[in-house]
C-alpha cells in the first residue's frame, strides 16, 4: 500500500512517498515545489509516479492552495486525507485552549517528535522547534502532553520589518557573529540570538516543570542554518512532519 504524505507550508509544498504508511517505511520519491508552481506537479513530479493507494497531508496555507494540491491529484484516484489537529491522536495529546486551532504542521511535527523519542528509549520532556516562514517552539511533558507553545518571526520576516520600518537599513547577507562590528552581521546575528533564545527559554521553561532536561528536536527549511549557533543542544531531523504522518497513518490503520 504505497503511501504519500503531503506538507504545505506557507511558502514550499513538500512530498515523499512511502511503499507503506508506518514509520521506517522505504522511501520511494520525494520532491518540494514552490507554492506559486503547484500546477506544475500534475503533470511533472507526480506524473512520473506510481499511484498511492493513500495520500494523508497536512497544510497551512490556506483552503485556496488546498484546492490547488487537490487538483493536482486528480491524476489518480484517490482523495486526500488532511490532518486536523485534536485533542489527542498517536500517542499525544493537546493541552491547547481550542486543539483545533492549532496548526497542523505543529500537530503533525509533535507526534513525530514523541514517536521518535520513545523509538530512542525511555520517555523524556521534549521541545521541538520548526523553522520556516515562521519559527515555533512546542513543550511536550514526559507524558506525552503537549503543555504549549509559541510562535515568533522568521529570519525573512524580521529583517523585512527592520527594512520597512528603519530608515537605512536593508536586508543584509552578513554572518552570524559573537560581537558584530557591521550593519550587516548585526542584523543577521540579533535574528539567529532572538530565535537561540526563545528556545532556551522554552528548554528551561520545561526543564523546571519536569524536574529533567528536555530532548530538543528542530526541523524546517530553515533548521540546518540555525543549528550551528543554538545554545541549547538540538538534533537536526528533517523529516519530522512525515514522521508525523507516517505514525498517523499507521494508528489509523489499526483496528479499533
Amino acid at each position: 500500500m504505497s503511501f504519500l504524505a503531503i506538507d504545505v507550508g506557507n511558502t514550499r509544498l513538500k512530498w515523499a512517498l512511502y511503499d507503506e504508511p508506518r514509520v521506517g517505511a522505504r522511501l520511494l520519491a520525494h520532491g518540494a515545489q514552490f507554492l506559486e508552481n503547484i500546477e506544475k506537479l500534475g503533470e511533472g513530479d507526480w506524473s512520473q509516479l506510481p499511484a498511492p493507494r493513500w495520500v494523508l497531508g497536512c497544510i497551512v496555507a490556506g483552503d485556496a492552495v488546498k484546492r490547488r494540491v487537490e487538483e493536482q491529484l486528480e491524476i489518480w484516484d484517490v482523495t486526500p486525507q488532511w490532518v486536523v489537529s485534536s485533542s489527542a491522536e498517536a500517542g499525544l495529546s493537546n493541552g491547547y485552549d481550542h486543539p483545533a486551532r492549532l496548526g497542523s504542521d505543529r500537530w503533525v511535527a509533535m507526534i513525530g517528535a514523541r514517536q521518535r523519542l520513545l523509538g530512542q528509549g525511555r520517555p523524556r520532556p521534549c521541545v521541538v522547534v520548526m523553522v520556516g516562514t515562521a519559527v515555533t517552539v512546542e513543550a511536550i511533558d514526559t507524558d506525552g502532553r503537549f503543555l504549549g507553545g509559541i510562535i515568533l518571526p522568521g529570519h525573512g520576516i524580521m529583517l523585512r520589518a527592520l527594512e520597512s520600518g528603519t530608515a537605512g537599513l536593508h536586508v543584509p547577507t552578513g554572518e552570524v557573529r559573537d560581537f558584530p562590528t557591521n550593519t550587516s552581521d548585526a542584523l543577521t546575528s540579533g535574528g539567529t540570538f532572538a530565535i537561540a533564545g526563545a528556545v532556551q527559554r522554552m528548554w528551561d521553561n520545561l526543564r523546571q516543570h519536569c524536574g529533567e532536561e528536555p530532548v530538543c528536536y528542530m526541523t524546517g527549511g530553515a533548521g540546518w542554518k540555525m543549528a550551528p549557533s543554538m545554545s541549547t543542544r538540538c538534533e537536526l531531523v528533517e523529516s519530522l512532519i512525515f514522521d508525523g504522518l507516517l505514525e498517523i497513518a499507521s494508528q489509523r490503520l489499526q483496528p479499533a
